[in-house]
């Protein structure tokens, strides 16, 4: 299994990102799936959306080094979760790439994006003007994905509806670069929040942002 990135973000948390290059015969021979998973995969049929649901699952089962069933379900939010592990976890993919994160201790949040240029026709829905009078994001293709990767990985790690992009999470001025971080508030209904997202630009084109932080 071709996993291209597999860095330990901190004592916790694991970030690995896998490029898909297999069949999906290949792929679902290293997994062991019960009866609702199969037919969630009859209700996939082929093609990018079966290949990403085999790949995150065959990615998750890598990092945790487990001969085990894996349970991984959805709750009413839509957040994946572990019923018979004890981690918290988020899963992403784009085209040829899934990527998965998984923390012990805190709440996470991951996603990877392929860089288009069509990003800029819908910058003002998830985007304030605030932040697009920023210089980095603007009109700047790289800076506008590194927005949209850090909240979605925002979301991903609130894990409940009711989060909006525009409204709720406001991106700080940062130095855009390959690779970085910046810090967002976000309005949670608990109070106002800053998180710190970290970010990188691969060589082939994706962006990927990342969260891991107490809920």
């Amino acid at each position: 299994m071709p996993i291209i990135y597999n860095k330990n973000i901190d004592q916790h948390a694991v970030l690995a990102i896998w490029k898909i290059e297999e069949t999906e015969e290949e792929l679902l021979a290293g997994l062991q799936l019960k009866q609702h998973e199969h037919d969630i995969i009859s209700s996939l049929n082929s093609g990018k959306r079966l290949l990403h649901w085999l790949s995150t699952r065959l990615l998750l089962r890598t990092m945790l080094n487990t001969t085990e069933y894996i349970d991984c379900q959805f709750d009413e939010h839509g957040k994946p979760y572990l019923v018979n592990f004890d981690y918290h976890i988020s899963l992403s993919h784009s085209y040829d790439y899934a990527a998965v994160m998984i923390s012990k201790e805190h709440a996470v949040g991951v996603d990877i994006e392929m860089i288009k240029h069509k990003i800029k026709s819908i910058k003002h829905k998830f985007l304030s003007d605030v932040e697009l009078a920023q210089k980095q994001i603007g009109d700047n293709t790289d800076g506008l994905y590194v927005a949209w990767c850090a909240k979605e990985a925002i979301y991903k790690w609130h894990g409940k509806k009711g989060l909006e992009f525009k409204q709720h999470i406001h991106i700080k001025p940062f130095k855009l670069k390959n690779e970085g971080s910046l810090n967002a508030l976000v309005e949670l209904p608990t109070g106002t929040r800053e998180l710190t997202v970290n970010y990188f630009k691969t060589k082939d084109g994706y962006m990927l942002g990342y969260v891991a932080s107490n809920s």
